[in-house]
């Protein structure tokens, strides 16, 4: 079976971050990691060139696929912040309504910059759903 594509490197998030090229980005993306470092208790890590994740877990399928992705994690690409995070906990539809300016795909929302969302409604998807994965993991 193939290796994941995505996995965790000993890469430098500090450096990494350093190359947001957007000013505004880069210090949203500052603000964020303390937001995830603080909810999730871990350090950051770089997953393959741009993910920034906190924590591990294993996940299985039924076809016998398996490994290790980061528990959360999110990305600062040149046109958004992209958040891992999905809609499987409770009260996520409520908290998307709430949460300002941002586009969801099934795992991942979307977010232009920090002032176009309420910060704490981000706070709170983000604990869910970490909180929901950590459940979920094995």
């Amino acid at each position: 079976m193939a290796e994941n594509k995505t996995q965790a490197t000993s890469a430098s998030v500090a450096d990494f971050i350093a190359t947001v090229s957007n000013e505004r980005r880069r210090a949203d993306t500052l603000t964020v990691l303390q937001i995830y470092k603080e909810l999730t208790g871990h350090p950051p890590v770089m997953w393959g060139p741009s993910i920034i994740g906190f924590g591990e877990r294993h996940y299985a399928y039924e076809s016998g696929r398996e490994g290790s992705i980061a528990a959360a994690g999110f990305s600062p690409r040149k046109t958004n912040l992209a958040f891992y995070v999905g809609s499987n906990f409770a009260g996520a539809e409520a908290l998307y309504k709430r949460l300002g300016k941002h586009k969801k795909a099934v795992s991942c929302l979307y977010i232009n910059k920090l002032t176009d969302i309420d910060e704490q409604v981000l706070r709170e998807i983000i604990a869910k759903d970490y909180a929901q994965s950590m459940a979920n993991k094995g």
